[in-house]
């Protein structure tokens, strides 16, 4: 293969056994400095993407996308000419005077060089959900076509977990805002606007301000492939109770009523939103990488593991040297489903197991969203996933937990082969934030596929959950998407190399049954699985 990185020789030490020594070496090359924080689309991104390529051939898995390793992956990227452009809301025609990035933050998706939407009438839609199965239409009654509609963050359960419906305090994907700015494109809707509260957001106003200005990836796409509003946006909760106080309505009884069953969209009188978007856009090409483990019996059906392989890159002026290595998100991801493919190859199982490493996660789970629309084997035929990311190095624990628990029957797998370690599994101590949604597994769930996503808990063997939710405190307030998430040989890997064992005794005992196991009735993902499995 071309641009094959020089194999160092310690390479020729890792076994089919998941040790120590093997992640050790896998994480310190993703993470060094060679590779320049993976960005997805350039030189020493690509080249990382190269490298784990060679393991895979190196390591015995077969080629997983025909004779090639590679899935390309087309990106597009869209800069707004903040400069030049403008998104404004107005009362009775006279502006608002809302300012960028510190009352709204604007983009488009669409690949135009100009977006424009002129006196949009605003529509308050609640929490912008629709859900058949919880017998749920915010958009009922309404016309959104031409308007601009304005949401709350999170869903209806977490509003008022006492009704009992979606998923009480724990967020739903329909809480998601990815999801808001779908549905509201399907509904027709000009522009959309998503208030932003801390609480249900789960991070504040400097996340929002800073995640969605500058430069923005999303997949290429074919002319006319994608439905988007013409503008999605964010807006602070201060800017939201101005909006709501001019137009005669009351923010926090319309709050409260939106996580009611039977609330109806409520036009917001007097106030239209218009903007003129001015972009430059360019195409950028990356990939993801795929090896297989061919099924000795069911070749055709297959379990699947992911992680991404992207990072930051370089940003200069941050930091020392300015490389956002990665080493923890997520190199240490892509060395387990390496280090666990090599168990893999050399003991094939039942089933086929695939193994892809994703490209630009950081950038939106894209990678994962291209595999998920373009799956190289039939979503039908895939059993179910592990999803492996950002695993803390840190002493072993006495628990495991699952982010988006109670989602679906691959828990009870991993309950039981946890209990073969003597730990014990705890539902994601955060629900609210909706981390389930936001790792590369929910682009397989979404088309319908079982995924697992889980990680060691904080209940270390030495220090209890003291130790442990320091370990995790001081890698969020310190390294977390900071030059600093650098690999060091005085990591504890213990607990690594405990939950990747895990993670391989958990696809393997899916490998070897004719087991399929489903997402759990009332899931929002199981009539989707239902409809696959019976096509």
């Amino acid at each position: 293969m071309e641009g094959t990185v020089e194999e160092e020789t310690t390479t020729s030490l890792t076994s089919s056994d998941i040790t120590d020594a093997d992640l050790r070496h896998r994480i310190a090359t993703l993470a060094s400095d060679e590779f320049e924080g993976r960005a997805p689309a350039t030189t020493a991104g690509i080249a990382a993407s190269q490298w784990i390529a060679d393991e895979m051939q190196r390591i015995g898995l077969e080629p997983g996308n025909g004779d090639s390793y590679f899935q390309p992956v087309s990106l597009l990227e869209v800069t707004l000419d903040t400069a030049n452009s403008s998104f404004d809301i107005a009362h009775n025609g006279e502006s608002l005077g809302f300012t960028m990035p510190e009352d709204v933050v604007y983009w488009t998706k669409r690949a135009d060089d100009e977006v424009a939407i002129e006196d949009t009438e605003l529509v308050f839609v609640g929490y912008g959900v629709v859900a058949p199965e919880y017998g749920w239409n915010d958009y009922e009654g309404i016309d959104a076509r031409g308007k601009t509609v304005v949401m709350l963050v999170n869903d209806p359960g977490y509003g008022d977990p006492e009704t009992g419906l979606f998923n009480g305090n724990a967020m739903t994907y329909y809480g998601r805002w990815t999801y808001k700015y779908e549905e509201a494109a399907r509904q027709g809707a000009d522009g959309v606007i998503v208030i932003h509260q801390t609480a249900p957001a789960s991070y504040g106003w400097n996340v929002v301000s800073g995640s969605w200005t500058g430069s923005q990836l999303d997949l290429a796409r074919e002319p006319g492939e994608g439905t988007f509003a013409g503008v999605e946006s964010w807006i602070t909760e201060d800017a939201a109770r101005q909006l709501f106080e001019l137009s005669g309505l009351d923010f926090d009884a319309l709050t409260a009523a939106a996580a009611q069953p039977g609330f109806q969209a409520v036009e917001m009188t007097g106030l239209t939103a218009s903007g003129t978007l001015r972009n430059s856009t360019r195409t950028m090409d990356s990939r993801n990488v795929a090896g297989v483990v061919r099924g000795t019996e069911r070749p055709d059906e297959f379990v699947i593991y992911t992680a991404h392989w992207d990072h930051l890159g370089i940003r200069f002026g941050v930091g020392e040297d300015g490389i956002f290595n990665g080493a923890v998100d997520n190199a240490t991801g892509t060395a387990a489903i390496l280090e666990i493919g090599e168990s893999f190859a050399a003991n094939p199982p039942e089933r086929s197991v695939m193994f892809l490493a994703v490209t630009a996660e950081e950038s939106g789970l894209l990678g994962s969203a291209y595999y998920g629309v373009n799956p190289i084997e039939p979503l039908s035929q895939t059993v179910g996933g592990i999803n492996i990311d950002a695993i803390l190095p840190m002493g072993r624990s006495r628990d495991v937990v699952v982010v988006g628990h109670g989602a679906s029957e691959l828990e009870e797998i991993l309950t039981e082969e946890a209990a073969g370690q003597d730990r014990y599994i705890v539902p994601d101590p955060n629900p609210e934030a909706g981390y389930f949604y936001r790792s590369d597994h929910i682009s397989l769930a979404k088309q319908g596929v079982p995924m697992l996503y889980a990680d060691g808990g904080f209940d270390l063997r030495d220090g209890g959950t003291e130790a442990g939710e320091a370990v995790g405190a001081d890698y969020r307030a310190n390294r977390y998407h900071a030059p600093g998430d650098e690999y060091s040989a005085d990591w504890n890997m213990e607990g690594m190399v405990e939950d990747a064992q895990l993670f391989y005794n958990v696809g393997n005992r899916l490998a070897n049954s004719e087991d399929w196991p489903n997402w759990y009735e009332g899931n929002e993902f199981r009539a989707l699985r239902d409809a696959q499995r019976s096509e």
